[in-house]
């Protein structure tokens, strides 16, 4: 098949939908498929993600169509996109549109559904509940201007797990739902660092314990919940600090303020975005992983942590209850005393914790694998596009 993604941004700083996307492209080409991904992304853009995205196998089949950073004309008027687009899309077997919210994915999809090329659209967690209650006016409006067609036209919208789908309904949309979960490459966890590379780049931690944050600074990813968790645990475990891993996205000065006013400033440690071998090497020297957040759609993050061998304490937010199921960490509420009991049952039983963290490996090792999901996603789109046969 000819594969065409679209996303807005291959910009590693906006999070999980892009490394997901880079790697079901990679995935999908490592089965013998022609695959292709169209984006904005300039110079600056593509040295970050291409760096981020080093250590993903098949990364060189990938076949890319960037165009330069958008200006406001361009992000309201996609004039330069819609000519790609038109080229692209045109010998295309099938069309993959991650995200929601901008004119890019809107001009691929009608282009897509205008010459009877099939395509699914992957909202990554922007139409839930929650997320349709944030600036809830202009979505409602946008709706109305072409992006409700857009989901309605669509051979299927694929949901990363059950409550996605069920988080959907709302909207009464005329689609159909395949749920497909994101996943990682095993190869890309086979050769972990060394324990101490990370502590030798920020000597300030010594030698604590380390409970990792890494996600974008944003309100949904619950700093606030998670600084005053902190503060229940610091007291009884003076040994443990917390490090706080990705770019800005808003949350970032009122995440400080907050942390001041706890009096933790010696216990937290932001560290900016880290991807690639950088990330790895945080996840190898961490004790457990934290993200307490009020809206996943399915993050990626968690899974590395997981493929790690890492504990991790999440919010049911997250919708990822196969954590507790399968024993690899506590799944709590936003509720920060809960969030600071899920730490410190962790912190205080090294067994336990060592058991959790040998039961995430195997979790992701079962279920959660890029090839497998490449091939559920292949299957989903010839499934969408057989012609019905008829009853005999």
């Amino acid at each position: 098949m000819r594969i065409v993604h679209i996303i807005s941004s291959i910009d590693p700083v906006h999070g999980g939908p892009q490394g997901g996307c880079i790697r079901l492209a990679a995935a999908q080409s490592s089965q013998g498929h022609d695959v292709h991904i169209v984006s904005y992304g300039g110079p600056d853009i593509q040295r970050r993600a291409f760096g981020a995205a080093a250590t993903v196998p098949h990364f060189a089949a990938i076949k890319w169509h960037l165009l330069p950073d958008p200006d406001w004309k361009e992000r309201i008027l996609c004039l330069r996109g819609r000519k790609q687009l038109r080229a692209i899309v045109d010998t295309a077997s099938f069309v993959h549109v991650h995200g929601v919210w901008e004119p890019l994915l809107k001009v691929a999809a009608k282009i897509a559904h205008g010459k009877g090329i099939p395509y699914c659209v992957q909202p990554h967690g922007m139409l839930d509940v929650w997320s349709m209650k944030q600036k809830a006016f202009k979505k409602r409006l946008a709706l109305l201007l072409g992006y409700r067609a857009m989901l309605n036209n669509a051979k299927f919208i694929l949901a990363l797990n059950a409550d996605e789908a069920q988080l959907l309904k709302p909207l009464e949309l005329a689609s159909p739902n395949l749920i497909i979960p994101n996943g990682v490459f095993l190869e890309e966890f086979e050769a972990l660092p060394s324990h101490g590379f990370f502590r030798e780049r920020f000597p300030s931690i010594g030698n604590k314990r380390i409970i990792l944050f890494l996600s974008r600074l944003h309100t949904k990813k619950g700093l606030d919940i998670l600084a005053t968790a902190f503060a229940r645990v610091a007291g009884s475990y003076p040994d443990v600090d917390l490090v706080v891993a990705g770019p800005d996205g808003g949350a970032r000065d009122a995440f400080i303020n907050l942390v001041s006013q706890l009096h933790l400033n010696d216990r937290v440690h932001l560290v900016g975005g880290l991807y690639g071998k950088d990330k790895l090497r945080a996840l190898v020297d961490a004790t457990c992983f934290c993200l307490p957040s009020r809206q996943e759609g399915f993050s990626v993050a968690i899974l590395e942590a997981l493929a790690c061998g890492l504990p991790v304490v999440i919010s049911d937010a997250c919708h990822f209850p196969e954590v507790r199921s399968a024993r690899a960490g506590a799944v709590v509420t936003l509720a920060p005393e809960d969030v600071a009991s899920g730490l410190c049952d962790i912190l205080s039983d090294a067994g336990m914790a060592h058991a959790m963290g040998r039961n995430g490996r195997q979790l992701v090792r079962d279920q959660y694998t890029w090839p497998r999901i490449a091939a559920s996603t292949i299957n989903g789109y010839m499934q969408s596009i057989r012609p019905t046969l008829p009853a005999s």
